[in-house]
């Protein structure tokens, strides 16, 4: 697995990041049954740069936590079977490995919302990849029967790193 992250913000968590971000990540391609090497790219921004990624990208003018962008048009979230054959598509010919997408964070809100919430910026930062990696597998949570499988996946892979609400 490859990821680079990126933080054009000024702002820093009380913990490695990228090496938590590693974690995480691994973890969600681990249970997800992943059977490729991957590569995904992480950008850390504020809440200016967020609210403008997500203005041009979605037409959407304020601000978010979290934006994904998944690579690959899956037929069923973490169904694989579709790279097959799609290669050329999917896969970093330098590397040989399946990009997955692209994640935007607004660390901002993670400082926000994990006050909001009452919880540890440690678990606000990786709950908001795990959310972000089930986007880039192809989960989504529009309707609320789309919602009943993403979220309990999400507390369940936080659970299994002993990453809960403090």
């Amino acid at each position: 697995m490859t990821f680079y992250v990126e933080n054009e913000s000024n702002e820093t968590l009380p913990f490695d990041m990228e090496e938590m971000a590693g974690v995480v990540i691994e973890k969600v391609l681990e249970i997800e049954g992943c059977p490729f090497e991957t590569e995904i790219n992480i950008l850390i921004t504020d809440n200016e740069g967020i609210k403008k990624y997500n203005s041009e990208f979605r037409g959407i003018d304020q601000e978010t936590d979290v934006l994904s962008f998944p690579n690959i048009d899956y037929d069923e979230p973490s169904d694989f079977s579709c790279i097959e054959g799609q290669e050329a598509d999917y896969v970093n010919p330098e590397t040989d490995e399946v990009i997955l997408g692209d994640i935007i964070l607004s660390i901002n809100k993670v400082y926000s919302q994990a006050e909001e919430y009452g919880h540890s910026l440690k678990r606000e930062f990786a709950f908001l990849i795990v959310h972000s990696m089930l986007h880039l597998l192809g989960y989504d949570h529009i309707n609320e029967a789309d919602a009943m499988v993403m979220e309990p996946k999400q507390e369940a892979i936080l659970a299994s790193l002993n990453i809960t609400r403090e």
